[in-house]
């Protein structure tokens, strides 16, 4: 046919057998994948000679007129697996076996096609030039191309649509930036002109024969709407082209960014695969995988969470096999998750090839643990990995082949704790200066003959004289320490008398009860919010969280609420969490005296009311947390602050210790409204 498509068409004109031997041979090829063999009709050797040569004859014009090849002799198997192995079936976790088609073929005819072909009648048959059962048309285009970006063997069978920046797709999103080109599709960086947001697109033609299932993985992965993955936004076929629309994370890096430096701490490759499995594993629960993953689909935000990429479609895009490969999609993802822990316990990318920056395994290391390919690798996340990665782990481990062992195995695992901050090294004072600090002389120290040397064993050591130096430099630090504070403490008790002065100024006895009684039944006045911004000191890049909805902290309307970023483990000083607390900071324009503080939280909240210490009032939001003061501690939806004595600044901390549960199983900060009386 001109469009590309299997023919069927009747080996005899005479025997109805051979039609149903056609359609039998069809159904069978369709059902089993294989090459079918339609049976001889029984007609006499003069007979089905002169059908022999006429039907090659009757091929050569066709294939003449169409400028197609079309096989003339019905032994040759023109539709032979192709023997390239798919390179990217490493990445994505599966281990394409040698010998499996992995190009691009032409779309055969479903069963009621090929019924309702053989039904048109005599009208569509040539019976002075029939065809050959055994002879199948070769694909119009079998040869196969290299992804330049994952080496992934790509069929050419339509090329990706040719777009330039600045151009706009659907009357609405303009291209940008193009971030990858291959073949068959391009991915580009662009923007959402109605909604003014960041946005990423894939380009297909469609065409093209996997447009159909690009489609459909993208319309199932936008309904999976779980927060751990980069959610799809649209995706549609509009003409010729087939775009599909994607969640951009601008300040996010991806793990094969994160491992150019060297392989992961232990608490972070943990928290890694923790996230990355269970994120996985709900997928699965919901009849979704994701067959390609690889270090570029694992995105770590700012606030320390891992966030998966390309679901279902990275694999559509490049043809991969899907949910009926051979090894299962639940092992293919475990598979793929054990190579990502591989290559964060070791910086090596377990198979044989160099890829994403990272040098791949001599092949005598093949199915070696991470601990016996790196000194120093955590026992417990090297097991793991092996368990996950190979079909037989080392030592007669066995092996984890699905999403849902993985994470049970990972929670029986004990806790790897965060490693503890490096305080900063004192300088050792100079071994040879005299004057360093005034001494009384030591008669031991005079060089008198009558005296005898000490022994051997009383003499200081090296190590006794570097405590001793050390507990000398400890107590000059902790007085300074002292006097500062002292010093803070004098300016702060001085600036409180200078504005408590005149309110407190001694009066005549007939009006000195007026003020006191006065002071006491007044009732607070209440102090216009000027701005707030999000404090966040702790994170990887300091990003504010919730920046754009920040006003709605103090807008008067307490249905509506500053929102912070999701957490998967609640804020704490100690692991799991990721940080000690997230905070808002509210700026009152000027320096105010304040008295009481009301906050509303969507949820219950624990929340300190901080205030900066005078070496941080000019620029608290570079100050870190614990350059401030802290004046109360509350639990609660809705949490009063009263002050026992007010405090006079321009800026006011809600550092935020532990945050509300959401029905999506994370922990999320929700500040409704701030009211601040003086």
């Amino acid at each position: 046919m001109a469009d590309g498509t299997k023919a069927v068409v009747d080996t005899s004109a005479a025997d109805a057998a051979a039609d149903e031997a056609a359609l039998a041979a069809a159904i069978d090829e369709l059902t089993a994948g294989k090459a079918a063999r339609a049976g001889a009709a029984d007609a006499s050797s003069k007979d089905a000679s002169k059908a022999s040569k006429t039907s090659k004859d009757a091929a050569k014009d066709q294939g003449a007129a169409l400028d197609t090849p079309v096989a003339t002799d019905a032994g040759t198997d023109t539709d032979a697996p192709d023997t390239d192995t798919d390179t990217d079936a490493s990445d994505a976790g599966q281990d394409t076996p040698r010998g499996e088609e992995t190009s691009e073929i032409t779309a055969p005819l479903s069963v009621h096609e090929i019924a309702a072909e053989l039904a048109a009648g005599t009208a569509r048959r040539k019976p002075a030039a029939p065809e050959p059962a055994a002879a199948k048309r070769r694909p119009t285009d079998p040869q196969p191309t290299v992804d330049p970006r994952d080496t992934a063997t790509l069929p050419r069978t339509l090329p990706a649509p040719l777009r330039h920046s600045g151009d706009t797709i659907g009357h609405r999103y303009r291209l940008e930036e193009c971030i990858s080109q291959t073949e068959t599709f391009s991915s580009w960086r662009a923007v959402d002109e109605k909604l003014r947001r960041a946005v990423g697109v894939h380009l297909m033609a469609s065409g093209h024969q996997r447009a159909r299932k690009v489609l459909a993985a993208a319309k199932s992965a936008a309904l999976l709407g779980d927060p751990r993955f980069v959610q799809v936004l649209d995706a549609v076929q509009e003409g010729e082209l087939v775009y599909v629309v994607r969640e951009w994370l601008p300040h996010a890096s991806d793990l094969a960014k994160l491992l150019a430096d060297g392989p992961m701490e232990p608490h972070e490759a943990y928290q890694m695969v923790r996230q990355v499995t269970d994120a996985v594993a709900a997928a699965h629960r919901r009849g979704q995988a994701h067959l390609r993953l690889t270090p570029r689909c694992v995105l770590r935000t700012d606030s320390g969470q891992y966030r998966i990429n390309g679901i279902a479609v990275d694999a559509a895009l490049r043809g991969l096999p899907g949910e009926d490969a051979t090894d299962g999609a639940e092992r293919a993802d475990t598979r793929a998750i054990g190579a990502l822990l591989f290559a964060a316990l070791t910086h090596r990318w377990p198979y044989p090839e160099d890829r994403y920056d990272l040098q791949g395994l001599p092949k005598g290391l093949q199915n070696a643990a991470p601990d016996q390919v790196r000194a120093g690798v955590h026992k417990g996340l090297s097991e793991l990995a092996a368990r996950a990665l190979f079909d037989h782990p080392p030592h007669h481990a066995e092996p984890i082949t699905t999403p849902e062992e993985l994470t049970r195995a990972i929670a029986q695992m004990p806790r790897i704790r965060q490693p503890e901050p490096e305080l900063p090294a004192f300088p050792a004072p100079p071994r040879h200066n005299t004057h360093a600090l005034p001494t009384a002389p030591n008669p031991t120290r005079v060089a008198d003959p009558a005296v005898a040397p000490l022994p051997a064993s009383s003499r200081p050591t090296a190590s006794r004289r570097t405590r001793r130096r050390l507990r000398r430099v400890v107590k000059a630090t902790a007085w300074t320490v002292a006097l500062g504070a002292i010093g803070v403490a004098s300016w702060q008790f001085v600036d409180n008398l200078r504005n408590t002065g005149p309110t407190t100024a001694p009066q005549t006895s007939a009006s000195s009860a007026a003020p006191s009684a006065h002071g006491t039944t007044h009732a607070p006045v209440p102090i216009q919010i000027k701005d707030a911004q999000s404090y966040n000191p702790l994170g990887r890049n300091a990003e504010a969280e919730g920046k754009e909805s920040l006003a709605k902290a103090f807008d008067g309307d307490p249905s509506t609420a500053w929102t912070t970023s999701w957490y998967v483990d609640q804020l704490g000083p100690k692991p799991p969490a990721l940080k000690a607390g997230t905070g808002l900071m509210i700026d009152l324009g000027s320096v105010q005296k304040v008295s009481s503080v009301n906050v509303q939280f969507l949820g219950e909240h624990t929340a300190e009311l901080r205030v900066p210490t005078p070496a941080a009032a000019g620029s608290p939001m570079s100050a870190k947390p614990e350059a401030f003061t802290v004046l109360d501690k509350k639990t609660g939806s809705n949490v009063e602050y009263t002050l026992s004595t007010p405090v006079t600044t321009r800026y006011l901390l809600l550092w935020l210790t532990a945050l509300t549960k959401d029905d999506d199983g994370n922990y999320r900060g929700h500040v409704a409204e701030v009211k601040v009386s003086g």
